[in-house]
């Protein structure tokens, strides 16, 4: 009961944070001209900036807090580490050179690619992280830290290369500014819809496996004794984040620390039990990114700020904050 309870609240928080996303912006519009153009009856300007533009972004908002909620509830889960995000491990990284590598190669018709293309990066780098923080036959806070932190500057260093090399990309400077900034952008309705497809089955895949999530709270190997078939899941996971991952950066590009703070804030609430984390998770998620991309807007009407600022101005102190206790807990 109070499960549900908890969400029926977020679902609720959700709505309100739609509402608001679509009714704050540059341009100032009444909440009646919002509704009338919600349902059609508004046309022109009104009906366009809200159907057309405000609309679509507010929903990509909450698409790529949801994944990335998820992504950071999995890989945690995975490692046992409460540092483990899709940002932090390089994942996010690795999606967002999939993704430049698809505009270079594709220039104006990568739209629908660009989520595949995210998919395919985000998959390697998460593999790679993950095989480097088992080295030594014991995942750490350290390993995954230093692996994420390898993955993602190589992935930048590339990235570069790529916009030093190719005349097809520097045309196209403004979508991959998109992608390395962190700014929620619909290049059209089917990239849209790609990407809400993925992360439906990302998510899908995340509440499947979050019950065998659960047992390597005590370890792989006592996960393994229990009868969970260790290597299965591992694929699994890694296979749902990347795919998580790659969604979020085709539509905002590397957004870091939801994947970080809202499954820490949800586990507090809802407990440690997979697959009700998930579900709580992608709603919390989705509220803050919905209103994170709102302030963003707004904050330095009429410049916008991209989105990627306000989640690192908040996610960051957080980041230390863990950083510290799992320091100090090591230390005891």
């Amino acid at each position: 009961m109070r499960s549900t309870a908890i969400l029926l609240a977020l679902a609720g928080g959700l709505l309100a944070s739609l509402l608001v996303g679509i009714l704050v912006g540059a341009v100032a519009i009444g909440p009646g001209d919002v509704l009338a153009a919600l349902v059609g009856g508004a046309h022109g300007t009104t009906g366009t900036i809200v159907r057309d533009l405000r609309l679509p972004r507010v929903i990509a908002a909450a698409i790529v807090g949801a994944s990335l909620a998820v992504a950071g509830v999995l890989l945690q889960g995975l490692t046992r580490n409460p540092l483990a995000d899709p940002y932090v491990t390089g994942s996010s990284a690795g999606a967002a050179l999939g993704a430049v590598i698809a505009i270079a190669a594709f220039g104006p018709l990568a739209g629908g690619i660009v989520p595949v293309a995210a998919f395919a990066g985000a998959l390697v780098a998460v593999a790679a992280v993950w095989q480097l923080a088992r080295l030594g036959g014991r995942t750490t806070v350290l390993t995954i830290l230093l692996a994420g932190i390898v993955m993602t500057a190589f992935a930048g260093a590339v990235v570069t290369l790529l916009l030093v090399a190719s005349d097809r990309l520097s045309l196209r400077i403004r979508a991959v500014l998109d992608v390395l900034i962190g700014a929620v952008t619909v290049g059209s309705p089917g990239e849209l819809s790609v990407a809400a497809i993925i992360v439906a089955i990302g998510i899908a895949l995340a509440l499947l496996v979050g019950p065998r999530v659960d047992a390597y709270a005590f370890g792989e190997e006592t996960a393994a004794t229990l009868g969970v078939d260790t290597e299965r899941v591992t694929v699994v996971v890694l296979a749902a984040a990347a795919l998580l991952a790659g969604a979020s950066v085709a539509l905002a590009g590397l957004v870091g620390f939801v994947g970080l703070v809202v499954p820490h804030a949800v586990r507090t609430v809802v407990g440690a039990r997979h697959r009700l984390l998930v579900a709580a998770s992608a709603l919390a998620g989705a509220i803050v990114l919905v209103l994170a991309d709102a302030g963003a807007r707004v904050v330095l009407a009429p410049a916008e700020l991209p989105v990627g600022v306000i989640t690192g101005l908040v996610g960051a102190p957080f980041f230390v904050f863990l950083l510290v206790r799992s320091r100090q807990a090591t230390l005891v």
